[in-house]
């Protein structure tokens, strides 16, 4: 259609347009609920493969009805990847979450990921990119009620902000989270769209939208490097499970279903069961990356010189290879730094092939064959046995920590005495099925595998709240991208582990990807700027030098701060808050110290008020989560009652990280935020 026709009822005509999309991307579904795979499949099993892809193809088609199939368009001034002739007329796109055609093939949609809708997100006055017309769609219900136009090269027209955008920024949130497909700003699309070769790392103050950045870009790469990622596979790593589950619905909405999701904890727990819990300290030391080193010597540690000569018998000749030429062969792998399995499997070819060389000098005319089967011979299996036994990574991990003269073996010059006391078992386990193993146990564990055995790469990982990692951590998910890329969010002063990160230049080094390019989002789209302002007061005592978020949104009365005459009277005080947040629009978040949690829970209960947990989906009629403050990085509600933000501050074992936990706390919000307390509030605050 001409970029220059329009009707006299825009709303009639674009309205018009949704329909027969939705009628096209229901024949689209149909077409492929109708192949018939019963005559162009060789076996069962290529046929279950097909079957299994055709569903997925049927599920990325649904057409979800309170989601707007397109939320925008462009009219160009000429026809796209032409010449730019005189007088041309130019194209018109329909962009949307995915690709929509008609019955001829020709698009009705397009994908917001494709080359030709960039300019939605970045075409701007001082550089239309040949777009003449941007026009924003509103919907309610999932039904087409506005619009709104920039015409990017018309001279007379003055800037001014969407007002679509911003309602759709603001729109109340019930649920899980959503895609933010329809409101990348600029400087997000850039990273979005930023090449799959490359590790970005992105540190992104609260409401900046970094996490929602990282999920489209998860969708971009699987757009432009489908192929390529379906062999490789990608992976999103969150803090908790929580987390997940809110942000599980976001790659599903844009047709993205084949991303797997786990917690850094889910990485590593495959070897033993988590059933133990560390000190701060202990937790510090286990996190540290000189542990890896640790690991390193006493997986060494099991190589033995050889003291006896290796004797093959074959038939009626014997083979002998001294223990010096072992010594050498050993000494060699050694040199090499290869992983201890590969070594252990590639000895026994070594020593095969020195007896065949004498078997050679002898006149004899050896082949492969023959080579393997001396591998394989007992002498030399008991030889390799000896000096380059097998290892067991849970073993060697539950000896190092309850093994005082073995630990102090390989740990001298990397701890301190007191340092290696700190993390021994406090009571030695008999064996790895009965040892109370820590989360920091697991990473060591997992650490001590990949020595052993290499960790199977994936192409591309997001790692999502990663300034709460330890270096140990870092290096466990950068081994499952050792070969692929990364998308690295977070933000340093939202760091709440004794463990997180100092910069992202050392986090990106134990990650294994030094050469990332770290980019920064400092405009704030979620949180109201009364709100980021007075948190932000807490910036110089906890990330000393960070860029506060500069809040695009302007919310007068967004922020209330109460404080309660009585200890005693705080829990009433609080109840009264949540039902007065209740009367408006959109979920409600109560977050309180882990401490206050019971005592608040059965506030509401005895007052009558449901509420769910965090990770339960909110709805229309459940509303409203009480929150731990130790769960709550990473949500966010329309209205937040916070609880005492000095118990909050006290729940953690140092002022640092309890200023950071408030400072997390007091960001959730998206449109309003009410503060009570009846102890003073911290001097950072005043």
């Amino acid at each position: 259609m001409p970029a220059h026709e329009e009707s006299s009822n825009p709303l009639v005509r674009e309205r018009a347009h949704l329909a027969a999309s939705r009628a096209a991307l229901r024949a689209m579904r149909e077409d492929v609920q109708a192949l018939d795979i019963r005559d162009v499949t060789a076996n069962w099993v290529n046929a279950a493969v097909l079957q299994s892809q055709i569903d997925d193809r049927i599920k990325a088609l649904a057409d979800l009805t309170h989601t707007p199939l397109f939320f925008g368009r462009l009219d160009y001034l000429h026809v796209v990847g032409a010449e730019k002739a005189e007088g041309a007329e130019g194209e018109r796109f329909y962009i949307g979450r995915r690709h929509v055609h008609d019955a001829h093939g020709d698009p009705m949609v397009i994908d917001w990921r494709a080359p030709v809708s960039q300019p939605f997100y970045q075409a701007s006055r001082n550089n239309p990119l040949d777009v003449d017309h941007r026009r924003r769609f509103g919907y309610t219900g999932g039904e087409l009620t506005a619009y709104e136009d920039e015409y990017l090269t018309d001279p007379a027209e003055t800037e001014q902000t969407s007002k679509l955008l911003q309602a759709e920024i603001e729109r109340p949130r019930v649920g899980p989270m959503r895609d933010i497909v329809a409101t990348i700003q600029p400087e997000q699309d850039e990273i979005v769209r930023s090449d799959l070769g490359g590790t970005v790392c992105v540190q992104g103050g609260p409401g900046t939208g970094k996490t929602a950045v990282g999920l489209h870009r998860v969708a971009y790469l699987l757009y432009a490097h489908r192929e390529r990622l379906a062999r490789t596979g990608t992976l999103v790593v969150g803090p908790n499970r929580s987390f997940l589950h809110y942000i599980e619905q976001v790659l599903p909405a844009l047709g993205e279903l084949e991303v797997q999701q786990a917690t850094v904890e889910d990485l590593v727990a495959a070897r033993v069961e988590v059933r133990g819990t560390d000190g701060s300290v202990a937790a510090v030391i286990k996190g540290d990356a000189r542990m890896a080193e640790v690991l390193r010597r006493a997986i060494r540690s099991h190589v033995t010189p050889p003291t006896e000569p290796v004797v093959v018998v074959r038939g009626s000749r014997r083979w002998r290879v001294p223990a010096y030429e072992v010594e050498e062969m050993t000494t060699e792998l050694l040199a090499r730094d290869m992983r201890y399995g590969a070594a252990h499997e590639a000895l026994p070819q070594r020593i095969a092939h020195a007896v065949l060389v004498r078997m050679e000098e002898a006149g004899e005319a050896p082949d492969d064959r023959v080579q393997n089967a001396v591998a394989r011979d007992p002498a030399v299996k008991a030889a390799v046995k000896a000096v380059w036994p097998a290892v067991d990574p849970a073993k060697l991990v539950l000896r190092l920590l309850t093994d005082a003269e073995f630990l102090g073996a390989h740990a001298e010059g990397i701890l301190t005495d007191d340092e290696q006391k700190q993390i021994l078992m406090t009571k030695p386990a008999r064996s790895v099925k009965s040892a109370k193993w820590t989360a920091a146990d697991a990473v060591l564990i997992d650490e001590a595998a990949d020595l052993v055995a290499r960790t199977h790469s994936l192409g591309h990982v997001v790692i999502d709240e990663a300034q709460d990692l330890s270096p140990m951590q870092y290096r466990a998910v950068g081994r499952r991208c050792s070969t692929g890329s990364a998308t690295v969010l977070g933000d340093l002063a939202q760091g709440t582990t004794p463990w997180s990160t100092g910069s992202w230049e050392q986090a990106l080094f134990h990650l294994g990807k030094a050469d990332a390019v770290v980019e920064e989002l400092t405009a704030g789209f979620r949180v109201p700027r009364e709100v980021i302002a007075y948190a932000s007061r807490l910036l110089p005592a906890i990330s000393p030098g960070l860029a506060p978020v500069e809040s695009v949104r302007e919310t007068p009365g967004s922020l209330a701060v109460r404080a309660v005459a009585a200890a005693d009277e705080l829990d009433s005080a609080v109840v009264a808050a949540c039902v007065e947040s209740l009367r408006h629009e959109g979920s409600i978040g109560l977050i309180a110290a882990d401490a206050r949690i019971p005592a608040l829970a059965a506030a509401l209960g005895a007052a009558g008020h449901a509420y769910l947990s965090p990770g339960e989906e909110t709805t229309a009629a459940s509303r409203l989560t009480l929150v731990p403050a130790s769960l709550a990085k990473g949500l966010e509600y329309d209205y937040v009652v916070l609880d005492e933000p000095a118990a909050v501050v006290d729940g953690e074992p140092d002022e640092r990280t309890g200023l950071r936990r408030l400072y997390v706390a007091l960001t959730r919000a998206v449109s309003g935020l009410v503060v009570l307390h009846a102890a003073a509030l911290p001097e950072q605050l005043g």
